[in-house]
């Protein structure tokens, strides 16, 4: 793939108290003909993120055309394991409704925090009510830290499902930071999930963290970005393929996007997740310190 960057769209400003910086894991969705839905996370002066939206110009991106007033969800009691900021997992449209998985956090003691995936409902894709206030990915012997949904596709009423699983820590520089993988598994109702559990994508090198797959279908063949995190202190994208959506072949080399020389992504790309729009492939993007300075869009030129 070749990608030409289309630069910056938004980063938060100090107009809107809940949202001070950062528009964390853009997560596009076409509204109708000339409108794309991206929402994130944006987070308040304490760091706490909340998800709102942007609505942009489905022809020219870089054109804000409506920024959410309010968030169209905020952050769960205290005590809940969303209650120190979320995520955007990934949003879907199915039967007339929006189905978004959220990741919420949690700040605990011992550790960084602990990360399961929520699920929130809308009608109007602007407004979203918890289905339940719990998890509906939660913790298990295998993922003890982390679980966290980050893409769903739907094929013959079988929801396909990709996740982040998070089972211990890395000590750099004495602060421990999560070590997690890339998983698979199914539901039949995007709710309750079944027990297969396929590892799609495993560490390499001196990787500690991969995740965020983002999984698309493009010329009968399934194609995964993803982020991937070093002890070196790199995180930048990664792309693989696969024939059935469960076995993957890494093919990052191929991805086709590079840090800029200077600006917003210069030292960091991270969270690429794509849409298509009529005969345009668009991919946003986070870039430095994981999304603070906001996210901006490419175009596929070549694939």
């Amino acid at each position: 793939m070749k990608w030409q960057k289309k630069g910056l769209i938004y980063c938060p400003g100090a107009e809107i108290d809940w949202a001070k910086d950062s528009a964390l894991t853009p997560t596009p969705i076409l509204i109708n003909d000339d409108t794309i839905r991206v929402y994130a996370g944006f987070r308040d002066e304490l760091g706490i993120s909340r998800i709102g939206f942007l609505d942009l110009d489905a022809n020219n991106p870089s054109t804000i055309k409506y920024i959410s007033k309010k968030p169209a969800l905020s952050i769960g009691s205290p005590g809940e394991f969303d209650d120190n900021g979320m995520i955007l997992g990934d949003v879907i449209k199915y039967n007339n409704q929006f189905y978004m998985y959220y990741i919420g956090f949690q700040i605990v003691q011992k550790v960084k925090f602990l990360a399961f995936t929520g699920l929130a409902l809308s009608k109007d894709g602007i407004n979203f009510s918890r289905y339940i206030n719990t998890p509906i990915m939660d913790r298990g012997n295998n993922e003890r830290y982390i679980k966290a949904i980050h893409s769903v596709l739907i094929e013959k009423n079988l929801w396909r499902i990709w996740y982040a699983s998070g089972n211990g820590w890395e000590q750099i520089d004495g602060t421990p930071f999560p070590k997690y993988n890339i998983w698979y598994t199914e539901s039949k109702d995007g709710i309750n999930f079944d027990n297969k559990k396929i590892l799609c994508i495993d560490l390499q090198g001196d990787e500690y963290r991969i995740g965020r797959p983002r999984v698309y279908k493009f010329r009968d063949k399934f194609i995964m970005l993803y982020t991937a995190g070093t002890t070196k202190g790199d995180y930048l994208p990664g792309y693989a393929e696969s024939k059935d959506g469960m076995h993957w072949i890494r093919k990052d080399y191929e991805i086709g996007i590079e840090l800029s020389k200077h600006g917003w992504d210069s030292r960091a790309l991270c969270y690429p997740s794509l849409l298509s729009y009529k005969d345009k492939i668009y991919m946003f993007y986070n870039g430095n310190d994981m999304g603070k300075d906001g996210f901006g869009y490419a175009i596929l030129e070549e694939w």
